[in-house]
């Protein structure tokens, strides 16, 4: 649904918009869609313990998604990465990114029913650890698209500092 600088559903996602990063292009409207887990679901294959998005709480089918991941004490792969000092493996990292980057792709009307493929990393890099208790959020923007390829851009933020950002390639397919 397209929202307006005034209304009162705009008001209702200022707490949210506030952790978001202004849109590049400094457009004013946009395009605000709340996604659960449910409503995830249907658009990813992923399930527990590998679905590592929690929330949608922007997307812009083909454009652009901002999604969410609450990273909790009680994530399986703190057990063993590092007991001590516990940090999220920097691949769940990316591939919380692709998740979001998946969604944003397959959200298009051209796509719906497809499967959307990890195919390439580049230019990844980690700012700061991710630890229990931190707020990820994930901004993909659309980089372009070919055929069955697309290109992304993903930037990871914790309390609105980088932690990770990366180039990702996904190829689309249809399933089997």
């Amino acid at each position: 649904m397209r929202i307006g600088k005034n209304t009162a559903c705009r008001r209702r996602f200022a707490r949210i918009k506030k952790q978001c990063p202004p849109r590049a292009d400094g457009c004013e409207e946009t395009i605000l869609a709340m996604l659960d887990v449910a409503a995830i679901r249907k658009i990813l294959p992923h399930r527990y313990p590998f679905l590592l998005v929690d929330r949608i709480l922007e997307v812009e089918p083909g454009v652009r998604a901002v999604g969410l991941k609450n990273v909790t004490a009680n994530e399986e792969f703190f057990q063993g990465h590092f007991p001590q000092k516990p940090i999220m493996p920097g691949v769940l990292v990316i591939e919380s990114m692709a998740q979001v980057g998946g969604i944003m792709l397959l959200s298009h009307e051209d796509h719906q029913g497809k499967n959307a493929y990890l195919a390439t990393v580049e230019s990844c890099k980690f700012r700061r650890p991710i630890e229990p208790g931190d707020t990820l959020i994930h901004e993909v923007t659309m980089l372009r698209q070919r055929g069955n390829m697309g290109k992304v851009h993903c930037i990871a933020r914790v309390d609105k500092q980088v932690a990770a950002e990366a180039t990702l390639m996904f190829a689309l397919v249809d399933p089997f």
